[in-house]
């Protein structure tokens, strides 16, 4: 037996899972934090308080599970994509992360627009540079924060800079790295000729390896405080879309996800970098080295229903959230929700996009609103899905994946949205899990991917089908709502 550690940081909370290699999962810690908006367009995260958080989950492990804990014989790592963390001479930050919701460096993604055609950005990056890249906001702290940008010696991802705390190396890893905005995908390294032609420093980028390599092992200093066995592997790690990818066995061709977390994803496993030439979604390095990921994206997914919840309708919680959108009949009685809290993505790349209930009336309650916003979620990931589909990918059913995964109404609203059976699996932290499978691969202690994927990748017994009489609604109820946007863009 062996005890794998996975962690994965992602923009809402931290967790930290334990899985014993023949038993399975042991136990999930996870602890809740919040995101930071000193002004308008700014969103970041102070990269201390993530790696207080991790403290504080493995605190809580060792007390409770301890025989297991001292057991831990690799870690794994994954973590929200795109943020930017700057790192000094010693190691710590020079400022807060930047992180992926950020849209404060519109000025710097004009500059690279007008010095990048759309042609060699996909011929280079196969993807569109957006804001919240760390591109972007790397060229921001340097116009606008000079004296920060010169003690400025790496930059990293989230998840690179705890497992840095961990491991006292710097490193960066394919997956992220082909998230920042300034990689070259199919080359899977930096894209050297970019960064010559804005003058940034070559320096401050570190060398990229592939997510299942080991980068370090636990320090001593890491062992004091966290309890960690010293001298353990820690493997690089990879970004959280392709670690739930791992996490719900997709690794292979033939299978999509629909991944509803603090955002949304469509995404599918591809073994070339292919992408769209319109660049609405992204195609990414995957964790399984030589292969590729590509998905559409919504900014707001399980964060629109938390700001619905939350800060309007003040709903007590999610089985009441669950119980009143389930008394409103498909489609929300005319109610419908464009989930463009903080710009989009796919299809529309628009960082000025607004979010918007229209076709209230007096008869609309809580319950419909909940529904419209499950609804509108899920027509945005529609969107990504077709897109998918015309370039060749999809498959006969949906896995799926995220928070939303444990909510019967809104799986049944995706399988009759998105035309598909959905089923989602019974290990409900995917990410966390794919992190663990791909440590324990990585280190040699299972033989394989496939190996961890087929021992711990179950799912659940009930599939929920398309309802052919609430597919007929949505299918006019998502003409309306690709219709709003075409309408209301220029107000945005």
């Amino acid at each position: 037996m062996a005890v794998i550690l996975g962690i994965d940081i992602g923009t809402s909370s931290i967790k930290s899972m334990l899985l014993d290699t023949e038993k399975g999962v042991i136990a999930v810690k996870a602890k809740e934090y919040g995101v930071d908006i000193p002004q308008k367009d700014y969103a970041e995260q102070n990269p201390q308080m993530w790696w207080s958080s991790l403290v504080e989950t493995l605190s809580w492990l060792k007390e409770q599970y301890k025989p297991a804990y001292e057991s831990i014989a690799a870690v794994g790592y994954s973590g929200q994509m795109h943020g930017l963390v700057l790192v000094g001479e010693n190691g710590n930050p020079v400022r807060p992360a930047i992180i992926w919701l950020d849209q404060r460096a519109g000025k710097q993604l004009a500059e690279i627009q007008s010095l990048i055609s759309k042609e060699e950005m996909g011929n280079i990056f196969c993807n569109r540079v957006s804001s919240g890249f760390a591109f972007p906001s790397l060229l921001w702290v340097r116009e606008m924060e000079p004296e920060i940008f010169s003690r400025v010696k790496s930059i990293l991802c989230p998840k690179d800079y705890l497992r840095l705390k961990m491991t006292g190396s710097i490193g960066a890893e394919a997956v992220d790295a082909s998230s920042t905005g300034i990689f070259s995908t199919a080359e899977r390294d930096w894209a050297w000729e970019i960064i010559d032609r804005f003058a940034l420093p070559r320096e401050i980028f570190p060398q990229v390896f592939e997510s299942g390599e080991i980068a370090g092992t636990i320090s001593k200093a890491c062992a004091e405080e966290t309890g960690l066995p010293a001298g353990i592997p820690v493997i690089f790690g990879a970004g959280d879309q392709p670690a739930q990818s791992i996490g719900n066995g997709v690794i292979q061709d033939g299978k999509l996800i629909c991944n509803i977390g603090t955002g949304g994803q469509i995404s599918a496993f591809i073994k070339t970098p292919v992408y769209d030439k319109q660049l609405r979604t992204n195609t990414f390095c995957h964790a399984i080295r030589g292969s590729y990921t590509i998905f559409g994206a919504t900014l707001c997914g399980g964060m629109s229903m938390n700001w619905a919840k939350n800060k309007v309708l003040h709903v007590e919680n999610y089985e009441m959230v669950n119980s009143l959108a389930a008394s409103v009949r498909p489609g929300a009685d005319g109610l419908i929700y464009l989930p463009y809290l903080s710009g989009e993505r796919t299809p529309h790349m628009n960082p000025n996009a607004k979010g918007m209930f229209f076709g209230m009336i007096l008869r609309h309650g809580q319950g419909h609103f909940l529904r419209a916003v499950m609804e509108g979620v899920t027509y945005s990931l529609k969107d990504s899905l077709r897109i998918i589909q015309e370039l060749g990918v999809d498959a006969p059913m949906i896995i799926a994946s995220g928070g939303a995964a444990a909510s019967g109404q809104w799986l049944q609203i995706q399988a009759d949205i998105l035309e598909k059976p959905v089923c989602a699996s019974r290990v409900k932290e995917q990410a966390c899990l794919g992190s663990c499978i791909l440590a324990a691969a990585g280190t040699g202690i299972l033989p394989s991917l496939e190996a961890g994927c087929e021992r711990f990748v179950t799912m659940d017994d009930r599939t929920f089908l398309p309802d052919e009489k609430n597919t007929a609604i949505y299918r006019e109820g998502y003409e309306k709502y690709k219709e709003l946007y075409k309408r209301v863009q220029d107000l945005m």
